[in-house]
């Protein structure tokens, strides 16, 4: 599926949900609860629109080039002035 079906799926969900709380404030009353939910659901078609108007402008995907890390050891003496993380200093003892 492409990020445009996507999108287009989420839309309509959003659109079903917005439908519901329709029905349900119709039902329940327009209490503080269902202002935040509606406030909830315009929040989350906003952050639609924003994801729509990102994939437009970026293109297809790509992956980032992968790094390839060699399994040779590493030189001992890069590490001769460092302390062991969490043991303290080789000539020294823990308390």
């Amino acid at each position: 599926m492409s990020v445009h079906d996507d999108l287009t799926m989420v839309q309509r969900s959003l659109d079903d949900l917005r439908r519901s709380l329709g029905r349900l404030e119709r039902q329940l009353g327009g209490g503080p609860e269902m202002r935040r939910a509606r406030l909830d659901a315009d929040h989350l078609r906003e952050s639609v629109a924003l994801l729509r108007e990102a994939a437009a402008t970026q293109g297809p995907a790509t992956r980032p080039d992968l790094v390839t890390i060699s399994d040779t050891p590493y030189d001992i003496s890069l590490w001769t002035d460092s302390d062991d993380e969490g043991l303290g200093a080789r000539d020294r003892h823990a308390p």
